[in-house]
Order: structure tokens, then sequence, then C-alpha cells
């Protein structure tokens, strides 16, 4: 049975995908390079925004 991806990650759960720290994690939402929302106090990271940072990435690097 497959786990479904969730639309919105949490910020400790991009940290896992990047394996990157916390710092790291709010310096790409401060300089807009990854989007984000706020729910409440909660932080979320749409899941297609960390994509087009993979994708956006593996173009630089190319």
């Amino acid at each position: 049975m497959a786990t479904a991806i969730p639309e919105a990650l949490t910020v400790p759960e991009v940290m896992a995908a990047l394996r990157m720290s916390r710092s790291k994690v709010y310096d790409l939402i401060r300089s807009k390079r990854i989007d984000s929302f706020k729910e409440g106090a909660l932080r979320r990271i749409p899941a297609e925004s960390l994509a087009e940072y993979f994708r956006t990435k593996k173009e630089e690097s190319a």
C-alpha cells in the first residue's frame, strides 16, 4: 500500500527531505526560494514548492 505524499509539509519534514538544518530551511523561505504559509502558529511548505526547488537545483547543476 503506497503512502500518499502530503500536500503541505512541516519544517521538520522539509529539513529531513533536504537534509538541511532548521535555520537553512528558514533561510530558503526568507529568500523566497521555497514558498510557505502559516496556519495559526504552524508554518507549512507546499509539496509543489519543494518539488520546484528540486527541479531548479537539478537544472542549475546540469
